[in-house]
């Protein structure tokens, strides 16, 4: 067994997900600790471009028309092979429906160990979220390869990126003529009214919003901040506003320059989407909520006790 970490880069449409730059940031810190190189695995066709701004010591490229876009059955061949054949001390995914579905399949077959939900890498030492991120779990790389599925919220995307291109090297992926499940085509939702993605300002509002009617004061703050507002998935899930206003891994990844979080608690689904935020302003009664693991500021208040005099304050500004 070699002591690198392997990084499985995800990608899609052309574009590097963000949650790739996390895990390398992350990849660097647990290398540290082994003595080992940050390797990134890119799968793709004429793909070989996205590489050049991953922060790795090492990048394996494997070109195959069935990986041009995510297929499950292509990634976890491919996979399973270069694990087979390297045997790399772990390698890390992302924490997402690309990561899990691979990871949790090739732990069973290949009988490895799978850490899931890692926020951070600490002196050697994965540190997952668990309980919605209520609990806090520390584990150990495991003798044989460790999976570590990995969210977000410990590290920034811009840490796992480089100027500098890493070395490539080719590898064959192997036969993948008989797959069961390939790739048809993507059925994208309308964007709606507004594109959050787009904003930069967002004032999203979580359970703490209480009933439906209180949007109206997130509403109104919103304008005065000259942005919009949008939502954690218990919101849409209600009802009260569209898919569209949905930040999240179900919903959508938001970069905005401003974000205030309104009852937000930080669950790792949420967080994912949000991350990457220049600024987050978390308000929330629970002290240990883990929105403010991520948070630029935090209040500890009620949002309902904050909102006049905010608003008040930006009236007379």
């Amino acid at each position: 067994m070699n002591q690198d970490i392997y990084v499985l880069i995800e990608h899609l449409q052309g574009e590097i997900a963000d949650i790739s730059y996390i895990m390398l940031a992350a990849a660097r810190d647990l290398a540290e600790s082994t003595g080992g190189q940050v390797v990134g695995v890119l799968l793709g066709h004429d793909a070989q471009g996205l590489a050049d701004d991953l922060a790795a010591d090492q990048v394996f490229y494997a070109d195959h028309p069935a990986l041009k876009e995510f297929a499950s059955d292509a990634y976890l061949k491919t996979v399973a092979s270069l694990i087979q054949e390297r045997t790399p001390r772990a390698i890390l995914f992302g924490n997402t429906t690309i990561g899990a579905d691979v990871a949790s399949v090739l732990s069973a077959r290949l009988s490895l160990s799978l850490v899931s939900s890692c926020v951070k890498i600490s002196e050697g030492k994965l540190i997952s979220q668990i309980c919605g991120g209520k609990i806090m779990a520390e584990s150990e790389l495991d003798e044989n390869t460790t999976l570590v599925t990995m969210i977000p919220g410990g590290y920034k995307t811009e840490a796992g990126q480089s100027d500098a291109p890493p070395a490539i090297e080719t590898f064959d992926a192997p036969a993948l003529d008989d797959l069961r499940v390939t790739l048809k085509g993507y059925v994208e939702p309308e964007t709606g009214d507004v594109d959050i993605s787009k904003e930069e300002i967002l004032v999203a509002i979580g359970r703490g919003i209480q009933v439906e009617d209180n949007i109206e004061l997130a509403e109104e703050l919103a304008e005065f901040l000259g942005g919009t507002i949008c939502a954690s998935r218990p919101i849409v899930d209600q009802g009260w506003l569209p898919v569209s206003r949905m930040v999240g891994k179900s919903g959508q990844t938001v970069k905005p320059k401003l974000y205030l979080a309104l009852g937000i608690s930080g669950a790792p689904e949420h967080v994912e989407g949000m991350a990457g935020s220049e600024m987050i302003v978390a308000i929330n009664m629970d002290p240990n909520a883990p929105i403010f693991d991520i948070a630029t500021y935090g209040i500890e208040f009620d949002f309902f006790d904050l909102i006049d005099p905010l608003l008040e304050q930006l009236e007379d500004a």
